[in-house]
């Protein structure tokens, strides 16, 4: 009974720390510790005024391996329900996913990418809906994704664009995306990169990605667990701060 008790009122204290108004019944935070979620409520993202934010999300199927008793997909988007409600409304946020579907030929595998959320003030609700009805199924078209952002989802688009990339794996269709960034940046320079490499233990991946993200003068993390990929996704969203030529990488 003793024992009964104590896991009962260690269920309320969790409870607790989880049941905030930025909650959404149909969303699980049981990723998160209590220290975590604290962090949270009082620590903001800091943005600059009028930014654009995409997030693209890799829904290839290796997001379905399991990360402890979880899938890497899992833990994604229970990150991504905890963060989207912090940024303020300044920001107008856009979601682009790939993988999210497969294709009977190397070509349709490789295109299975698209914006899913377009661009708008106070889009948490509506990226986590594309999110949650979206399945991990395809390939890893990096490359072909970042291509689209920069010529059609941010066409018409002025001020500060920022990409945040969260995958876990490297291109395996296109060109690199260290190759594209380069060229990218030849002929504009209004777009930075952020990469999450999100459980890549692949060397030439995390080499290629960390490079995409330099070039432009993003930010590139590693994240190996559920805790650092919540941390690294803070970070990103720190987009006013000073992040010419930084590199973070996050330590076990």
């Amino acid at each position: 009974m003793k024992n009964l008790k104590i896991i009962i009122l260690f269920a309320i204290l969790i409870f607790g720390a989880f049941n905030t108004g930025n909650a959404k019944q149909n969303f699980d935070y049981s990723v998160y510790t209590p220290e975590t979620f604290q962090k949270l409520k009082t620590e903001n993202p800091q943005f600059e005024n009028g930014s654009y934010v995409l997030f693209i999300m890799d829904f290839s199927n290796s997001m379905n391996e399991k990360m402890g008793n979880k899938t890497k997909l899992q833990i994604a988007l229970e990150t991504l329900t905890v963060l989207l409600p912090k940024i303020p409304d300044s920001v107008k946020t856009g979601l682009r996913v790939y993988g999210y579907k497969t294709g009977f030929t190397y070509l349709q595998g490789c295109m299975a990418s698209k914006m899913a959320v377009p661009f708008g003030t106070r889009n948490a609700d509506k990226i986590l809906g594309a999110l949650y009805a979206t399945q991990a199924v395809g390939w890893t078209p990096i490359t072909y994704s970042l291509k689209q952002a920069a010529n059609v989802d941010f066409a018409g688009v002025t001020g500060k664009k920022h990409i945040v990339l969260l995958t876990d794996g490297g291109e395996n269709c296109d060109e690199s995306p260290c190759t594209y960034a380069i060229e990218l940046m030849k002929q504009r320079d209004d777009i930075s990169i952020d990469v999450i490499a999100f459980d890549i233990d692949d060397l030439e991946a995390n080499d290629q990605l960390r490079c995409a993200a330099v070039a432009t003068r993003g930010k590139f993390y590693t994240a190996n667990t559920p805790y650092q990929l919540l941390d690294s996704l803070f970070e990103s969203l720190n987009i006013d701060k000073n992040v010419k030529g930084t590199i973070k990488m996050n330590e076990n």
